[in-house]
Formats: C-alpha cells, structure tokens, sequence
C-alpha cells in the first residue's frame, strides 16, 4: 500500500472503508442495548420511543452532511476544532478542545472502558464493576449544589459517599493502556484493531435485529405496543417536576420530558464527527472523508431503527413496575441468585423495566434462554472495546492541533517516528484512567450533554459563515438543500438546547459553568503560549 504523507508529518493510511469504519466504530458502543429503557419510561408508548430514535436519526445523518462539506473543505487533523477556529476565533476552537479533553472525550473512553468491564461482569462477576468486584471502600461526604435564581431549592451537580476501586477500574485501566499502546505503533496499526472490532460489533448489533424480528417475535406484544403506541407517560416523576418547575399542564410537561429523553438516543449515536479529527491520515480527503461521515451515519442509523423495531417486536414498551421492584429487591438480598431471579421474566419487565437496562439482553434470553445472556454480553464487551479503540485513535489529533497552535502542552504537537502523536495519546490516556478512578465520569458525561450540542449548533452555524465570508473556499463536497439543511440541524440543536434547560437543569448549567472555565484557561493560556508554537 503507498503512503502519502501530509505536510504534517501525518502519514495518509486511512482509506474509505477505514473512515466508514472509526464513524461507525466511534458511534456504536453499549448504549444502543441500554438507553431505550430510560426512554421507554419517560414517554411510555411506542410510537413515542420510535419517533425519538426516528428524530435522533435525522439530526445525526444532517449534522453528518454539514460535516461533511467542512471535512472536504478543511482536511486536516483536529477537526471540529479546525472548523471553529476557521469559522470564528482560536477562542472557540479552543473551548471545545477544552471540553473534549476535561470531559467529553477522556470521559467517554473512562465511561465506556468501564462500560466493557459491567458485561465482562456477567461472564465473571469478580472480575465486573458491581458490588461484590469491589476491592476498596472508603467513605467520603462530598455534596456539591447548584442555587439557580427561578427553583425554589439547590440541585446536586455532584455527590459522592463513598471512594471505591474495584477490579473492573483496574481492568478497564488495562484497556485503555493496551489499546493506546497499540495506537502509538502507528496508524495502522490501530486501525487494523478498529476495522476488525467494529465489523464484529456490527454483526453483533444484526444478530439481535435478525433474532427480534425474525426468531423471538410476540405477535401478542406487537399488537399490544401498537395499541398503545401513542399512549404518554403523565405520570412519572419527571413529567410531575417539570410541572412544578415551569406551572405547564401535564401534555406540555411531557413534551418537554420527551424531548429531554433524546438525550440517551442522541448521545447513542454521537461520535460520528470524530473522525474528522483524523483528516491529516486520510487518503484523497476531499472525496474520503465526506463519503465516510454520509456512509457511516445512515447506516448506523439505519441499524438502530431496526434494533429498536427488534425490541418492540419481542417486548412490550411498558413493563411491570412492581415485579421489577420486588425482583430489585430479592436480587440485592440474594445476589448471588440475581440470574436465576431474572430468568424468565423479561416479556413481564419489558423494555422500561429491563434488568439494569440491558434491553438487548433480555430480548437475546427471550431468543435463547440458555445462552442469550452471555451471547449478548459477548456482544458488547466486542463493541465497547472497539468503541474504546475508535475514541483513543481518533481524539489524540485534536490536542495535537491544539499543541501546534500553542493551545496544549507543547510536547503534545509532536510525532514519533511511526507518524502518530505518541505524547497525545499518552497524556490523553493519563486522565481517562484519571477519570476512571475518580468515579465522577457518568456524572461528567452528564454534564457535557447540553455543551456538546452547543459545540454542534456553532459548528455548523460555522459552516454557513464560511459559506460567506469565503466563497471561493474549495469545497470537494456542498451539502445539498443549503442553506436548510444546515438551518433545519441548528434549530434542531437548538431546540434540544432549551428542552434541557427546562427539563434537566442539574445537566445543563454545569455544562455551560465547565465551558465557560475555559475562558480564562484561554487566555492564561495565550498569555504563557511556548515559544515557537505555530498556527494562529
């Protein structure tokens, strides 16, 4: 295979079928199997839940083509954080750089290599993140709260009891030094781990469409999600507080709640723009690039849709909220019975109440009762551990980029002899474990959800300012129906924006409290920029 090289130094390695595949690897992990539980909860019928997932296609597959138009046109590595900064100032590149390395990227890697040692749990519980795999526990009182003027009471941003290190930390830990080790051998490298485990855990993600639809299929349970499909959820805790919160009635409560509930669907399928980072490694980037972030995101898309068509065939949406609780119950006084507890029982928990949400899993017991479980944990440790794979490779380009610009440690801008950014990947790696350890990632995570949409609204709000202030960019690829398409994702983002902001404000302000920390980290930064740093 020739390799072109960038004037970077980056070594173009990546071709179309590998680009396809770090958009599909970096969007498909374990939440596909998990989050339409959350949301079954919050909306109740089905033709709710499909209307969300419907809607979260939308959005990716047109946040995908505006992308694209940017990566054909700005083919370098660091990405989103290039457009930004071409778009608007280094100021707005730079905070989401900021927020990518403090939380949305590191804490992605730490939550889903904790993610793999969960199922890892299944097959050995010792050996999982659960209770009996602790290994330490110290107690600590940590309470942070958040007074914001128009709620009659604080909210928690932030709450810890205890500090525990299990064996599942110290596994996920090895994860993530393993595969970044690998990705330091070279691009190849780490893109051959990537090809092989994100076809697997695409054929891992068919064999539950292929048994919900075509083996373990209740035409009793179809029916009955139809005739309730669209029946909503008035009663749940969330609708109740939005009405407190806002003095709205309990149908305008729910669209509020529901829209809220996009937030797993979304964040299901987000990472599809990561590849972007890698333009510097891509081979014929114009034509490339845009193709892979088209091709990877409607198929992905299209694979959910199905897998969510698979659950509704097997289960009913609404499960049965009291069995679910006794059966809590009798596991945490019997853990060690917790499966035999389970078994059979998932057609009455249905899809809301799904044990501990594996929604995948229980219409794989359904299937096949004898090896269901384990055949779908399988699944999802290959599909997290390639997850995993996708973000290390991909996210180290960015604070490279940053580094070049005098943004990031200096040391961070620079190449070991096989062409990747080997200190990147390494401080990258630091805090991830950092965070693996610290226990705070799924709440972090939380956090960054309103901040990551924002990031997504101002780039592609970008896209049109380029649009205008450089008209004679070359432009490989133009979004087709511009300027709609990008007007229709923005409001989009942007109503999802505001529906956080009523619906879940313990998420969204802390968000916008670590974005704007980044400012003046900025300008302390500038103000002590390395000698020598390059860009603008």
């Amino acid at each position: 295979m020739t390799c072109q090289t960038a004037g970077d130094g980056f070594q173009r390695r990546i071709g179309l079928f590998t680009a396809t595949m770090l958009v599909a690897g970096n969007m498909v992990g374990s939440g596909i199997f998990i989050v339409s539980a959350d949301m079954a909860r919050d909306v109740g019928g089905a033709g709710w839940l499909l209307v969300l997932w419907l809607l979260t296609g939308l959005m990716t597959i047109l946040g995908g083509l505006c992308y694209a138009e940017l990566a054909g046109a700005f083919p370098k590595a660091g990405g989103q954080y290039v457009f930004l900064k071409e778009a608007f100032s280094p100021l707005w590149g730079f905070l989401y750089g900021w927020s990518a390395f403090t939380v949305i990227q590191c804490g992605s890697i730490a939550a889903v290599a904790v993610a793999f040692t969960k199922f890892l749990g299944v097959l050995v519980p010792f050996l999982g993140a659960g209770s009996e795999a602790i290994l330490l526990k110290v107690p600590m009182e940590v309470n942070i709260p958040l007074q914001l003027p128009w709620m009659p009471e604080p909210v928690t941003i932030f709450e810890r009891q205890f500090f525990t290190i299990t064996t599942g930390q110290l596994i996920a830990t090895g994860i993530i030094i393993l595969l970044t080790f690998i990705n330091c051998l070279g691009v190849s490298q780490g893109a051959l781990v990537q090809n092989v485990f994100t076809v697997a855990k695409l054929l891992a993600l068919t064999l539950v469409i292929v048994m919900g639809l075509a083996v373990a299929i209740d035409w009793s349970v179809v029916r009955a999600n139809l005739g309730g499909a669209w029946v909503p959820a008035l009663d749940t805790a969330r609708v109740g507080r939005t009405m407190m919160l806002t003095d709205m009635g309990p149908h305008a409560a729910f669209a509020l709640v529901a829209g809220a509930a996009m937030v797993g669907s979304l964040f299901s399928a987000d990472a599809w723009a990561n590849v972007t980072l890698t333009a510097g490694e891509v081979r014929n980037p114009g034509r490339n690039m845009p193709l892979s972030l088209v091709l990877g995101t409607s198929m992905v898309i299209a694979l959910y849709i199905l897998c969510n068509l698979a659950y509704m065939a097997v289960l009913p949406v609404s499960g049965d909220e009291a069995l679910a609780a006794q059966l809590k119950e009798q596991a945490e006084r019997e853990p060690a019975r917790t499966g035999s507890i389970y078994r059979g029982k998932a057609r009455e928990l249905g899809i809301s109440q799904a044990q501990d949400d594996r929604v995948g899993t229980a219409v794989m017991d359904v299937a096949s009762p004898g090896w269901g479980r384990v055949a779908m944990a399988c699944g999802i440790m290959v599909s997290t551990f390639g997850c995993v794979n996708g973000m290390i490779l991909v996210t180290a380009r960015l604070y490279w980029a940053m580094a070049r610009d005098g943004l990031f440690f200096r040391v961070a801008g620079t190449l070991n002899a096989r062409g990747v950014p080997q200190a990147s990947l390494v401080m990258q790696a630091s805090w991830s474990i950092v965070l693996v350890f610290s226990g705070t990632y799924s709440e972090l995570l939380d956090y960054v959800i309103f901040a990551s949409l924002l990031f997504y609204a101002i780039t592609v709000a970008g896209l049109v300012v380029l649009r205008i202030r450089q008209p004679g960019l070359e432009r490989p690829y133009r979004v087709p129906g511009f300027p709609l398409v990008p007007i229709v994702y923005f409001i989009l983002c942007l109503l999802m924006m505001v529906t956080l902001l009523v619906a879940r404000p313990e998420y969204t302000w802390p968000g916008l409290i670590l974005v704007g920390l980044g400012i003046p980290v900025y300008f302390g930064w500038k103000a002590v920029r390395p000698a020598g740093a390059t860009g603008s």
